[in-house]
């Protein structure tokens, strides 16, 4: 069996990978940029391979990096798993994590108190923004995104496949997308495209008329579509949990794959709170899936 390299060299190059910056890296791990760069150098030197590609104040993975990279978080947070689960979590731990509104009240906020059950010691303040681009001025520790991926200066992983359904108040039965595009629509600004994406997958567009209702989140929309106000077009994890929770409306037509998806973003975390953002993480990967 190969010898491990250095564990202080993966867990560099682990760190420059999420953020795609030594200078990051080098904050969160309490080192210098240089350290951590020489600690990524050594690694490509042992591997006979090169796991990054730099250029001025740019650097990124190489497909063998991006390769590495993953198969080494999935292996740290085993670790930190395996630590939190035989030998408790660190005690007085409090993540922020912050991601979109609908994604927090339609898939995380429920799914909150399974992550509580298995990890005591860690506490969780949960922050939303309406859409990806809103800034919010607080630190985080664990970001949660859903878009198409690729934000500028931003290191970012994929953690889910995503679907579209078109939705229709309980009792509405199966809708046509004829008879979808016809409406009455609930739009959901900022997603607009999803509306785009369902009917063009079935050779349709969207009608030139404003839909009847606008809302800024798919919490507002589900609760329009329950209350007879017309159809609307959402991620089809979205419906099933409010489905599960007893929200009335029903899937009214066959799914669509979407080439969006929801994405951790890099986000330096304190010393301090890496085993739990590690935790959460992973958690969040498993629940994705």
């Amino acid at each position: 069996m190969r010898k491990l390299p250095n564990l202080a060299w993966l867990r560099s190059f682990e760190s420059a990978a999420q953020h795609l910056s030594f200078t990051v890296a080098a904050q969160e791990l309490g080192l210098t940029q240089t350290a951590v760069s020489l600690h990524v150098r050594s690694l490509e030197a042992e591997l006979g391979c090169k796991l990054f590609t730099r250029a001025a104040r740019r650097l990124a993975l190489t497909e063998m990096g991006k390769a590495y990279a993953y198969s080494l978080r999935q292996a740290l947070g085993d670790m930190a798993f395996s630590t939190a689960s035989l030998f408790g979590a660190e005690t007085g731990q409090m993540l922020t994590v912050r991601v979109q509104m609908s994604t927090a009240g339609l898939w995380l906020a429920p799914r909150l108190p399974e992550f509580a059950k298995r990890h005591p010691g860690i506490s969780v303040r949960l922050v939303s923004n309406i859409w990806a681009r809103s800034e919010a001025p607080e630190q985080v520790d664990v970001e949660l995104r859903f878009g198409s991926g690729g934000w500028d200066g931003v290191a970012t992983r994929k953690i889910s496949a995503e679907r579209l359904v078109p939705v229709c108040a309980a009792g509405g039965g199966r809708l046509t997308p004829e008879k979808l595009r016809q409406g009455p629509l609930v739009q959901i600004l900022g997603f607009e495209d999803m509306l785009l994406r369902y009917l063009n997958a079935h050779g349709l567009v969207p009608p030139g008329d404003a839909a009847q209702f606008a809302v800024d989140t798919t919490v507002a929309a589900l609760e329009i579509v329950a209350a007879g106000g017309g159809y609307a077009v959402v991620l089809e994890r979205f419906a099933l949990t409010a489905i599960g929770t007893g929200k009335r409306i029903e899937i009214a037509g066959d799914p669509v794959p979407v080439d969006q998806a929801h994405y951790l973003l890099g986000v330096a975390a304190p010393a301090e709170q890496d085993a739990g953002k590690q935790l959460f993480e992973a958690w969040l990967e498993e629940i994705f899936q």
